[in-house]
């Protein structure tokens, strides 16, 4: 398949035209405009050096609110509120620290300081939004991403104290399910998500889905 090169016109190839790894395109920029027609279309962006990579895999990693698994362990965290939960009380410091926290495997990170500003002013908009973990006051895990209509398109998390991460996501998928959300997209495969009730589906059926919910 030919890797295509977005120019300023605010368009994308149709996602079926896409790399056996999801990549579909290279370029354009991180206007609102771009990412948000990004998003209705399945699409989103991972940096690799200066370029933006545009990706929609095949299958799609998600997770439906109602098929969400809390281990017994998870359960008695939550139960005893080992944490304090809260929703965008701290994106910037959210975005912030998935950008800074070291990573198993990875030299560096996709959050550029474009995407910190491109995602804040998200925010600013009303698209983009937090949840965080807080201990003793102190910010100790997160998650931020993308609400657009009954979909929320996850796209970082962080960690600095034990289960920290999967309380933050727990919370915040029950939060997400009484607020009427009914996809939950992860985007790419982890183990870590896969414990919690994640998995694939074909893409045509995740863009089927986001033609209904969005």
């Amino acid at each position: 398949m030919p890797l295509f090169a977005l120019d300023r016109i605010l368009h994308f190839p149709p996602v079926h035209l896409a790399e056996p790894d999801g990549l579909l395109a290279v370029g354009g920029d991180l206007s609102q405009e771009r990412l948000l027609l990004a998003y209705r279309q399945g699409i989103f962006p991972w940096y690799e050096g200066k370029h933006i990579l545009w990706w929609c895999p095949d299958p799609r990693f998600v997770l439906f609110p109602e098929e969400l698994k809390v281990s017994k362990s998870m359960h008695q965290l939550l139960k005893r509120e080992a944490f304090t939960f809260t929703t965008n009380k701290a994106f910037s410091s959210v975005i912030n620290s998935c950008k800074s926290i070291k990573r198993r495997g990875q030299a560096s990170t996709w959050i550029t300081p474009a995407v910190e500003q491109a995602y804040t002013k998200l925010h600013q908009a009303g698209y983009a939004h937090s949840a965080e973990v807080w201990q003793e006051g102190e910010l100790v895990g997160g998650l931020y991403g993308i609400r657009m209509g009954k979909v929320f398109f996850g796209e970082s998390m962080f960690s600095k104290a034990s289960n920290a991460s999967k309380y933050a996501f727990i919370s915040y998928v029950q939060q997400l399910k009484a607020d009427g959300v009914t996809l939950i997209d992860c985007q790419v495969q982890t183990d870590h998500l896969a414990t919690l009730g994640a998995r694939m589906i074909p893409r045509t059926e995740f863009i089927s889905l986001l033609e209904q919910l969005v």
